[in-house]
């Protein structure tokens, strides 16, 4: 039994390992202007940052290794929803509201977070966001449409969703949308 596991979790780690090393080979790297880029919250289209006492509802999102549960979510136009997600995987996953054309982009930006030794499979260093990539900037990975957990954490999200469009909730830790861990927002 205990070998299987360990055989599990050999094998997740190098999934992870190769998916990274081949986007990392075909990735530019990303840069926008401010911290972290625009692959977060700089477009208005996909709603605005929400007060979580105007939410009507709560949400609860566990992350699981390369998928979430729920796998899709449904929302009205304009409503405020306020999501507590929690990493119960055992990598480094994020919660991201976004277009695919944003989620592609933040990829991009999240490679170089791997690159620079920011993020890890297991663990984020903290410390090492604040560093000054040059030009100001920055990988804080604060947006107010994201959130990024370690294995065992929760954050939360809150969100006003704008009209009805073609948004996801996604990992865009690199290998993880590819490998499926990407969900619709559904507009009732």
């Amino acid at each position: 039994m205990y070998r299987m596991k360990t055989l599990n979790k050999i094998t997740k780690i190098i999934t992870i390992s190769v998916a990274s090393a081949t986007i990392a080979l075909v990735a530019t790297q990303a840069w926008a202007s401010g911290s972290h880029g625009g692959g977060h919250g700089a477009q208005t289209n996909i709603g605005t940052p929400g007060k979580a006492a105007d939410a009507t509802r709560t949400i609860e999102i566990r992350m699981l290794d390369n998928f979430y549960e729920p796998e899709a979510i449904s929302v009205k136009e304009g409503e405020t929803v306020r999501f507590v997600i929690t990493n119960a995987g055992e990598f480094v996953h994020e919660f991201n509201i976004g277009t695919p054309d944003m989620h592609a982009a933040h990829q991009k930006e999240m490679v170089t977070m791997m690159e620079h030794g920011i993020l890890e499979a297991d663990k984020i260093n903290h410390d090492m966001m604040k560093m000054d990539m040059g030009g100001g900037k920055t990988m804080e990975h604060n947006d107010p449409n994201s959130v990024l957990l370690e294995p065992g954490k929760s954050g939360e999200v809150t969100w006003t969703f704008a009209k009805a469009g073609k948004i996801e909730f996604a990992c865009n830790v690199p290998g993880h949308y590819d490998a499926g861990m990407m969900g619709p927002v559904l507009f009732k």
